[in-house]
This record gives structure tokens, C-alpha cells and sequence, in this order.
């Protein structure tokens, strides 16, 4: 078996993301085999792992966000004029009703990132990190999470479209992964995905005769947006996992 690189295999080991682990390699919390590790260091499956509790309470440090976006707002990086989501996370933007009982520092801004896309044009619930294991969880390639999300259409749905959505299309010469698509009223469908293409649910709608006029997620895995006020933004409490 070939030797990876120290920080794939921590992060294939969910110890943390491949950037946190050159982090902590360049401090000296890596160990292996009892050794202090040293960045580009390379391992074998049977090369045992130690992170030093130093790292462990960096991570613990680390913030995940809850932020119902508004139309209007970009998920990452500005563009064509419009500004990204994170501006508005803001000691004035925290849900009054924040139970995660922390509190807003400047710190938190700091590497904070979208873990996951939402068009500028969609609202509802963007998940914004400081953790890597957060965000490999939520969007790396092997990602089982489901993104659940209310769609008002309009349009005229073809013969076994419903069947279509649920599983049968392709975008960009791909075939999708099954879906759970239902209608919740006349003109509002639930779909529930595990995975996201750029526009991916639009793209779908047009592909059976609808048109998206509103789009809102609701909730990642067991996350839900709940009550959360648009615009404004909470915490992840501890007791809370995807």
C-alpha cells in the first residue's frame, strides 16, 4: 500500500480538515508512532495517529453558524456587486433567542466559510464554519447529508414528472442521486436532496415543465431553521449534530 500524506489521513480519519492538520503538524501537536510529525510527513494505515490536547482545544474553540439568508446575499465571495452572507453576521443580527448561551467575539469571523451553497436568489438556512469537520461533513465528496428545501413552482408539470424528480434526471451528463420530491400544496414542493449541484433544483423544475419562483431551505440533516427571524443568525448549540 502506497503511502498519503499525514494531513489526508487525519482528515480521512475525521481527526480534522487537511489545512487544520498542516496547522497543527507546523506546531508540533502531531504525533506518529510517538514521534513529533513533521509537515509533508507520509503514513501508512498502521502508523498510529496522536493530536495533543492543545489542538483538541482549538477545535473545541471553533464556531458553526446558523444563518437564515435573505434574498440578495451571495454565499461566499462577493460578486457582481453583491455581498456575501457573512456580513451579516453581527453582534446586532443574533437571534434573540440564541439558547446556545455564546457570545458574539470579532475571533469568530475569523476563517469562517459556507459550508455549502445557497443561490443569491433562494433563502433559508446557510450554514457558515470555522470547523473543518463541519464542513467536510456537510460538503465533502462523500457526504450523506440530506438539505431539505420548500419550492413554490409555477408551470405545467409533464407526464411523470413527479417520478422524474424523485429520480431520473441528469445535469451536465450526470445522472442524479434519488431524490425525495412530494407536493405540499398546489403549487409548493418538498424536496429532499443529498446533493448540490450549482442551481441544481432549478434546473430540475425546467427540466419538467415548472418554473422556480421561491425557494427556501429548511433544514441540513437534523438541523432545522426553525423560528429563525431572515436576516439574523444563531449558533450551534453543543447539543446539536447534523
Amino acid at each position: 500500500m502506497e503511502p498519503v500524506r499525514l494531513s489526508k489521513r487525519m482528515a480521512e480519519l475525521g481527526l480534522c480538515s487537511r489545512r487544520e492538520a498542516d496547522s497543527y503538524i507546523e506546531q508540533g501537536w502531531v504525533k506518529v508512532d510517538g514521534e513529533v510529525a513533521v509537515l509533508g510527513q507520509k503514513v501508512l494505515p498502521h502508523n498510529r495517529i496522536e493530536v495533543d490536547k492543545k489542538a483538541q482545544d482549538a477545535q473545541s474553540a471553533r464556531v458553526t453558524i446558523l444563518l437564515n439568508k435573505p434574498v440578495g446575499y451571495v454565499s461566499g465571495q462577493a460578486e457582481d456587486g453583491y455581498e456575501p452572507a457573512v456580513v451579516l453576521v453581527k453582534p446586532e443580527n443574533q437571534w434573540s433567542e440564541d439558547s446556545s448561551r455564546k457570545r458574539f467575539q470579532p475571533s469568530h469571523l475569523r476563517g469562517l466559510a459556507p459550508a455549502g451553497r445557497l443561490d443569491i436568489d433562494s433563502v433559508g438556512l446557510l450554514v457558515l464554519t470555522q470547523d473543518g469537520r463541519v464542513a467536510k461533513h456537510l460538503i465533502g465528496e462523500h457526504s450523506e447529508v440530506e438539505k431539505e428545501y420548500l419550492v413554490r413552482v409555477e408551470g405545467d408539470l409533464i407526464p411523470n414528472g413527479l417520478a422524474l424528480l424523485n429520480h431520473g434526471l441528469e445535469l451536465d451528463g450526470k445522472k442524479l442521486l434519488p431524490a425525495k420530491v412530494s407536493w405540499q400544496n398546489e403549487d409548493q414542493l418538498r424536496f429532499v436532496l443529498r446533493e448540490g449541484k450549482k442551481r441544481q433544483i432549478r434546473r430540475m423544475c425546467e427540466l419538467v415543465g415548472l418554473r422556480v419562483v421561491g425557494l427556501k431551505r429548511i433544514a441540513i440533516g437534523k438541523v432545522k431553521l426553525g423560528n429563525l427571524p431572515t436576516g439574523q443568525w444563531r449558533y450551534l448549540r453543543d447539543d446539536e449534530q447534523f
